[in-house]
């Protein structure tokens, strides 16, 4: 019987290259096809996008840091938004993650502090009080000084059971607590709405 040829062997990127595109898919919004074609990209403007891309990174990482009083991720600690005199300092936002910070900044209609929660409650998920930065926000409204929190979290079942929550902490704290009223769908993410849905939604927040 005259022997079988063998099959060719199928090409196989170097490690160096499927490392790059196992990281890239780890990213949010991020698959294996679309890891591969950002990798080629990027690959392809090696000296125009990747080098600077590469240097970006390890710049942030060395220098981009939490502020251990309201969650923002910053170059310095305290953050630019909490040590800023213009700012509303009786105005504490409440926001689940900095994306949702970044998101009312953008929108310019909120002037004062936020508060990063960093989740929201969730049986399902095992989220817990203590899992959140819930203890600091009371900390912070019993320290003096902030007459009104505005509980800007996303229109989820989690994120108004956490509302709800926060709500009856503080209740008897002697401060207005607001939430975001027209404007934000019901299921909606802060971090995929428009400036001009997030400004309407600030200005008709109302009480809790």
């Amino acid at each position: 019987m005259a022997e079988m040829s063998a099959r060719p062997r199928r090409a196989q990127a170097s490690p160096e290259i499927e490392r790059l595109v196992t990281l890239l898919a780890k990213l949010p919004g991020f698959g294996p096809r679309s890891a591969r074609r950002a990798a080629l990209h990027l690959l392809k403007k090696r000296d125009g996008l990747m080098q600077p891309l590469s240097q970006a990174l390890a710049d942030a990482a060395q220098s981009v840091r939490t502020c251990q009083r309201c969650g923002n991720l910053d170059t310095s600690d305290p953050c630019s938004v909490c040590t800023d005199p213009a700012r509303d300092a009786s105005t504490l936002c409440v926001v689940v993650d900095v994306a949702d910070l970044w998101a009312l900044e953008r929108s310019g209609a909120y002037q004062g502090h936020y508060h990063v929660l960093g989740g929201v409650l969730s049986a399902l998920d095992g989220v817990r009080p203590e899992d959140l930065r819930i203890a600091s926000l009371l900390a912070r409204v019993q320290a003096g000084g902030v007459s009104e929190v505005v509980l800007a979290l996303a229109a989820t079942v989690e994120g108004q059971t956490t509302a709800h929550y926060l709500g009856d902490l503080l209740a008897d704290q002697g401060v207005s607590v607001t939430k975001l009223a027209h404007g934000v769908p019901v299921g909606g993410e802060l971090d995929h709405l428009d400036d001009g849905t997030l400004l309407a939604a600030l200005k008709a927040r109302r009480s809790v």
